[in-house]
């Protein structure tokens, strides 16, 4: 009986090319929202939220404009529960003055089906009401199965469906700043 071959992994973004890649999704928000003014950064659980934090802090040091950054659980509202272990609820957090009138920005690292978006616009629906909403995410992998674009993207990165896109943050990762691409033919 064959062993199965260990995956490969690349790492397609350095810790040096997220944080530029971060500078530059802060630059264009602020390019296409006049300065953010009345915009909310929300990030999805588990990487968008310090994504998200990180976006602000450097729209703050670009410009010396407060962001509010909340997160936005969107476990009940997603289409495969019943298909995948239970899983444990996360928070959602709204900034002080909430979301209504709003423009929201959901900051998620990976952008692959769009079926976490939708459950994420499901999840807004239910928190309050925007006056829009825009999706930024450091990397776009394609493959969607719902008609979703991102307004804001850090890298396309062309992926097989068997290959997958794993991004570490300092935050949540024991330190470490990275994107790697890993499986792929056998």
């Amino acid at each position: 009986m064959a062993l199965p071959r260990a995956q490969s992994a690349k790492i397609i973004m350095s810790g040096s090319d997220l944080q530029r890649v971060v500078d530059r999704i802060a630059h264009q928000i602020l390019e296409k929202t006049s300065g953010a003014t009345g915009t909310v950064l929300l990030g999805i659980p588990t990487r968008g939220v310090p994504l998200a934090r990180r976006l602000a802090s450097r729209i703050h040091a670009f410009e010396g404009v407060d962001v509010p950054v909340g997160s936005l659980d969107i476990t009940l509202y997603r289409d495969d529960l019943r298909l995948h272990a239970t899983r444990a609820l996360g928070k959602t957090e709204l900034p002080g003055d909430g979301i209504d009138g709003r423009r929201v920005i959901l900051v998620d690292d990976v952008l692959f089906s769009g079926r976490t978006v939708r459950a994420a616009l499901d999840a807004i629906s239910d928190v309050g009401r925007p006056s829009s909403v825009q999706l930024a995410v450091l990397v776009d992998r394609g493959h969607r199965e719902l008609p979703i674009r991102a307004d804001y993207v850090g890298k396309n990165i062309p992926t097989a469906q068997d290959e997958s896109v794993r991004v570490s943050l300092a935050e949540t990762d024991d330190g470490v700043d990275e994107v790697k691409l890993t499986g792929g033919p056998r």
